[in-house]
């Protein structure tokens, strides 16, 4: 019998998250290039901006600047961050071209010192306020909803962070929404430190399924600052089914990173491109071009004048049928020479053949 995957809907964090890291300089002509160039390539979701303080993100400062330019599309998702309610009303200015998620959702961080770094408030002033959103979710009649954990799975100051106190987070949120009457439909993962492993989100996502059955939807947001980003969502993948849908946070390049966090640009997320690669290999519908992703993916390398982290971009996809390599090519030894497979043969002329004999 073959395995039932769940759906996958993809989230491209490029031009957030993945430009949150980065110096500044990249325009708002350049960002728009390309959110133009993934919706071509089929990306039905992205999160194109922040609306935050400036002062501290100044990466995010021209959003509004590139909202105001966006023109709505057909069955595309556009998403913007807010952390506060302000940006959210800023935001609410902005709807469409912005999409809002259409569920009310709480959220718990685990570790003390990264929601002060990156909220610039303690964990009591998030035990004050965290379920304001029930409140506003019952005044304006929702009946489901979405619980989260950031900082759940470790942090590069307070170090690792048990299943079981994950799982106090959650039964807590969970246990809050019951006794609001309002379903709890989809739980988030956000892991800004990279401390996500194989084993320790499959503990998660096995008691999930088993106490909360009512969640059928898992958006998970994974850093890869230790490499490990891809095998955990391939973890979840497995252990969720066709009653499922997973929500895969992912960037252009592998880029990514929270400035708050210690690790800077080699941080990353999973690259989009390799994500979609591995879709295709298990046979999970997917309707995005690859061939058009990696040509983007490259274009972001000439933007922020640097190698990115994908390693479909640099081999290319599998080859198969009129993409096999032919068999005449020479020996090949750099990154420029390996994307004869898009840039064709000139990138490695004159290399060496040594298993041909030389001509008498």
């Amino acid at each position: 019998m073959s395995k039932s995957y769940p759906k996958v809907l993809i989230t491209d964090e490029t031009l957030r998250d993945g430009l949150q890291i980065e110096r500044e300089g990249v325009t708002v002509e350049e960002k728009l290039e390309l959110l133009n160039a993934m919706v071509d390539s089929g990306i039905k979701r992205m999160v194109v901006g922040a609306f935050v303080n400036p002062k501290w993100s100044p990466q995010m400062g021209d959003t509004l600047e590139l909202v105001k330019q966006i023109k709505p599309v057909p069955g595309v998702s556009f998403f913007s961050l807010a952390l506060n309610e302000r940006g959210r009303q800023e935001r609410a200015q902005y709807s469409p071209p912005l999409s809002v998620e259409p569920l009310p959702a709480t959220h718990l961080h685990l570790c003390g010192v990264f929601i002060k770094r990156n909220t610039n408030r303690t964990l009591e002033d998030q035990e004050d306020t965290w379920q304001l959103p029930i409140d506003k979710a019952l005044k304006s009649g929702h009946t489901e909803a979405a619980i989260g954990l950031s900082a759940g799975f470790g942090s590069n100051w307070s170090g690792h962070i048990s299943h079981e106190s994950r799982m106090q987070a959650l039964r807590k949120q969970y246990g809050a929404w019951k006794a609001a009457g309002i379903t709890v439909k989809r739980v988030d993962f956000a892991d800004p430190m990279a401390w996500n492993t194989p084993t320790e989100i499959a503990k998660d996502v096995e008691a999930l399924l088993k106490e909360f059955p009512s969640i059928t939807e898992y958006h998970v947001h994974l850093h890869n600052a230790r490499g490990l980003a891809m095998l955990s969502m391939y973890e979840v993948l497995k252990l969720l089914d066709s009653r499922h849908t997973l929500i895969a946070d992912t960037a252009i390049g592998g880029i990514g990173g929270c400035p708050y966090c210690g690790n800077g640009q080699a941080t990353g997320m999973i690259a989009t491109e390799d994500f979609v690669h591995l879709l295709k290999t298990l046979g999970i519908e997917c309707s995005i071009n690859l061939d058009k992703l990696i040509n983007t993916s490259n274009r972001l390398s000439e933007i922020l004048k640097r190698p990115l982290h994908s390693q479909v971009a640099f081999n290319g996809p599998l080859p198969e049928d009129e993409t096999l390599y032919d068999e005449d090519v020479p020996v090949v030894y750099t990154f420029q020479e390996a994307q004869h497979f898009r840039l064709g043969s000139s990138v490695y002329e004159g290399n060496a053949r040594p298993w041909l004999k030389a001509k008498a």
